[in-house]
């Protein structure tokens, strides 16, 4: 098997991608798979090889992507936001050995390769594509596909390992739910980004399987995305809430803008009752919301097709069991809270190079702790009711705490930092620092938020900073987020 065999047995006139106003069809995309797949054994890659994209949501991703996969090398899928010291670090933490960027990757030329031990440099996705066809490679189940990062239950992020098992298996659940794509007629809007699991492989993966188009939008834009939905007949539009919210609140909209979209869903974040009713009465569409995390590739629960209440996350997808844990390691109770565990051929393999993180998020008969807490009712739909982890979501991207605090510690004038969640009228969630300014020291709030930017993607930087006599720590020497909160 070869999770890049998903392209394989589509009709080759049949419109696969749609980028930057270009139709590639099926026949185009496997040919052009087939000679980048030429190019990177040209370039020294093996089987094995990690291999990162950097690329905004187009053409020259996908055809990276699955060439990577067909090679028999392991996809790295990295953010093109990400300044370069954030790149480096995470090109040495994965051991890539080769960078392929598109048109919007062109930070990760900056990155020195005599600073990321094994790494041989980067080329541009279109430079493969003048070499002979290589055969695909075929994988067994359990052979690692892709490493994306995730900090996991908690800590810095880390590369979560992806075998093209997991990632099938995903796609084959999402595809047995009882409202699910159909065939080559579906059009998708692959807004979300494909460095992210939703986007990768619950959008583009499931699209491609199905023979269905995926139309790539590079940048999120509220008025433009919900023009080429009408443009190009969007049939599954999956959002992050504070897109389904700006779509909802855009002026001048016409009631049937989203007449042509069969399948709606809301994930990577929690979605309030208001939206899902606004994107109702605005739209005459039912939102459905969904629960998954890059551990499990991504997709765990869904409410498609089940008609789940306001609030609820759905049940789980078929093939995956999922157990609500309470604190003494027994089964919750009908409406008490418990830690999400889930189970299933889609679940990872563990962390890379990180056994000790490995061990604390998988139990040794393969449960995976989300460190997300739920409750169920008698119908059997689930309802997030707090995150275990300290993770905050930036308009549906994660942001881990000890990556930004380990970051403002760089700076000389700080002696102590923490970050934490606040409400943003945009972003649904932003990041805030408490900072410990170094004895006699000067720093200001702006210093600080440039330092940061220098270091990390915009989106993980602060958006503001309170400045602190000190921290709040228990007992055991911890740090309580929850009175900084």
């Amino acid at each position: 098997m070869n999770l890049a065999r998903l392209i394989d047995d589509h009709d080759a006139d049949r419109p696969a991608l749609v980028s930057g106003g270009t139709v590639t069809t099926y026949g185009e995309l496997r040919d052009e798979v087939a000679r980048a797949r030429g190019g990177l054994a040209s370039c020294g890659v093996e089987v094995g090889d990690r291999v990162a994209l950097v690329s905004a949501n187009d053409r020259e991703f996908v055809v990276g992507y699955l060439a990577v996969l067909g090679a028999g090398a392991v996809a790295v899928p990295l953010n093109p936001q990400s300044p370069e010291p954030e790149l480096r670090t995470e090109l040495a933490r994965a051991g890539v050995k080769l960078a392929l960027r598109g048109p919007e990757g062109d930070v990760v030329r900056s990155v020195d390769e005599s600073s990321v031990p094994g790494y041989q440099g980067s080329m541009a996705v279109a430079d493969l594509l003048d070499a002979e066809p290589a055969p695909l490679v075929e994988r067994a189940e359990d052979d690692l596909a892709v490493l994306l990062y995730t900090s996991g239950t908690a800590g810095a992020p880390r590369p979560a390992m992806l075998t093209h098992g997991n990632l099938t298996s995903n796609i084959d659940q999402i595809l047995a739910n009882p409202e699910r794509p159909e065939g080559a007629d579906e059009v998708a809007l692959c807004v979300l980004p494909l460095f992210h699991v939703f986007g990768l492989n619950a959008m583009l993966g499931v699209t491609l399987r199905v023979g269905g188009t995926a139309v790539l939008v590079e940048h999120f834009d509220a008025r433009a995305t919900l023009d080429a939905v009408g443009e190009h007949r969007v049939s599954i539009l999956s959002g992050v809430p504070t897109m389904w919210a700006a779509w909802a609140a855009l002026p001048d909209v016409k009631p049937d803008a989203m007449a042509t979209v069969r399948f709606a869903v809301s994930g990577a974040a929690a979605l309030e009752p208001a939206v899902r009713r606004a994107v109702n009465d605005r739209f005459g569409i039912d939102l459905s919301e969904g629960y998954g995390l890059t551990e499990a590739s991504p997709a765990v629960t869904s409410g498609l097709g089940h008609g789940a209440p306001d609030g609820s996350i759905g049940v789980p997808l078929p093939g995956v069991s999922v157990r609500l844990v309470d604190v003494d390691g027994e089964d919750a109770l009908v409406g008490d809270p418990g830690e999400i565990w889930v189970k299933g051929p889609n679940v990872f393999a563990g962390y890379w190079g990180d056994e000790e993180a490995t061990r604390a998020a998988l139990t040794g008969d393969g449960w995976l702790r989300t460190g997300d807490v739920a409750v169920v009712d008698d119908d059997g739909f689930l309802s997030l009711v707090d995150r275990a982890k300290d993770v905050i979501i930036v308009s549906g991207f994660n942001v881990y705490p000890a990556e930004v605090e380990e970051v403002l510690m760089l700076h000389p004038a700080v002696e102590a930092a923490a970050v934490v969640p606040v409400p943003h009228p945009h972003a649904g969630e932003g990041v805030k620092a408490f900072v410990v300014v170094a004895e006699g020291a000067e720093v200001d709030e702006r210093a600080l938020t440039d330092h940061a930017a220098r270091h990390l993607a915009r989106y993980k930087c602060p958006s503001t900073v309170s400045f602190v006599d000190e921290l709040p720590i228990g007992e055991t020497g911890k740090l309580l987020r929850r009175e900084l909160r």
